[in-house]
């Protein structure tokens, strides 16, 4: 345990002793990433006696939490399409934290296409993954992460030039589910489709896609992240929620808090380290240092913690509200009520002892 936590947790930890919480998180840049491969998040636990996994290298049976968050020692940190899909279907969380991190949300064209410009895209034809087949029926909403995402990506791409996807066609191709362990390009099927020449532009993001786009000899035709307004990169990265069960947040307050207060130890020392950032996000994102780069730029180490900032939590309120419109949401849910903002403010409390300590 830290010197800054170990005096100072707050009373009322009703809960029995915990002899180990689970972490799960995608492969992107997080400072929860980061603490846990600088050894933070292990050691702040141990003596305690408290083993910390990850769920990538837990038992197989364990794995569908990740989807449903119905593990109570379960602290996530994962795409919002997931997240969301899990509250509107009743899944005890609350919602303790949110990140945002640009990385490479692109629309990818043929080199021959004409493509350059947000207005170009009018009366083109875009892929659209299909919705996955899952064995668990609850998830198939939440699950179709292809397809939430290019959809979204396709309506901020439009809406830049005030267009809507009205003014586009949509062409369903295959579901993009591809065995994702061993490559993550395949999320992205719209790619084959796009080189035959069935349509003209398919969204895609992240390092795994750089990689997938050189495969295939597409070229990017409209990057998201070079306009100014966050509003149209919302998506199901962006922002990014840290999710948790209530039980474990109201029994082990104390535990969500120090973990917290990890991953923001580690967005700070991410600010004055790139080079070692990017030396681990080629291991979390299987991806080289050219996809690493391309996807995430030079700056975006500088603002890895987390927050609930009113502003964020706007932009996710309309990720909720897209997801609702578009059928990837089985009811709506109340995002206020969700929300959660002591364990945060408590990690932050500690963070700045520390600076003042130092």
């Amino acid at each position: 345990m830290t010197d800054i936590t170990k005096h100072q947790a707050p009373a009322g930890e009703k809960g029995g002793k915990l002899d180990q919480i689970w972490f799960t998180r995608c492969p992107v840049p997080t400072a929860t990433g980061l603490a846990y491969k600088l050894g933070w998040l292990a050691e702040e636990f141990a003596g305690d006696g408290i083993t910390l996994s990850t769920l990538q290298d837990a038992p197989k049976e364990l794995g569908r939490h990740h989807y449903d968050h119905q593990l109570p020692p379960l602290i996530r940190e994962g795409g919002n399409l997931l997240a969301l899909a899990a509250r509107a279907q009743h899944a005890p969380t609350r919602l303790i934290g949110l990140t945002w991190i640009d990385e490479w949300q692109v629309l990818l064209v043929r080199a021959d296409s004409g493509i350059s410009k947000p207005e170009h895209l009018k009366g083109k034809r875009l892929a659209l993954p299909a919705f996955i087949e899952h064995p668990l029926k609850d998830h198939i909403r939440g699950s179709s992460i292809a397809r939430g995402m290019s959809l979204h990506g396709y309506k901020g791409a439009l809406g830049i030039a005030g267009l809507t996807l009205d003014d586009v066609k949509l062409v369903e191709v295959g579901s993009g589910r591809g065995n994702r362990q061993e490559n993550l390009g395949a999320l992205w099927a719209g790619l084959d489709e796009l080189v035959n020449g069935n349509v003209d532009a398919v969204y895609v993001k992240g390092a795994s896609a750089v990689d997938a786009a050189k495969k295939v000899g597409a070229v990017v035709g409209i990057d998201l992240d070079s306009f100014p307004q966050q509003s149209s990169r919302v998506n199901n990265g962006t922002p990014r929620p840290i999710t948790v069960h209530e039980d474990f947040l109201e029994n082990h307050f104390d535990l969500v808090a120090r973990f917290l207060y990890q991953s923001l130890r580690a967005a700070e020392w991410a600010k004055t380290n790139l080079h070692g950032v990017r030396e681990i996000l080629k291991a979390e994102t299987r991806s080289d240092d050219g996809g690493v780069a391309t996807a995430y730029g030079e700056g975006f180490h500088l603002a890895l913690e987390p927050t609930l900032s009113d502003e964020r939590i706007e932009l996710f309120r309309k990720q909720k509200d897209f997801m609702l419109v578009h059928g990837l949401l089985d009811r709506d849910i109340d995002l206020d009520v969700w929300v959660d903002r002591r364990p945060l403010e408590q990690a932050e409390k500690w963070l700045h002892q520390k600076a003042q300590a130092a």
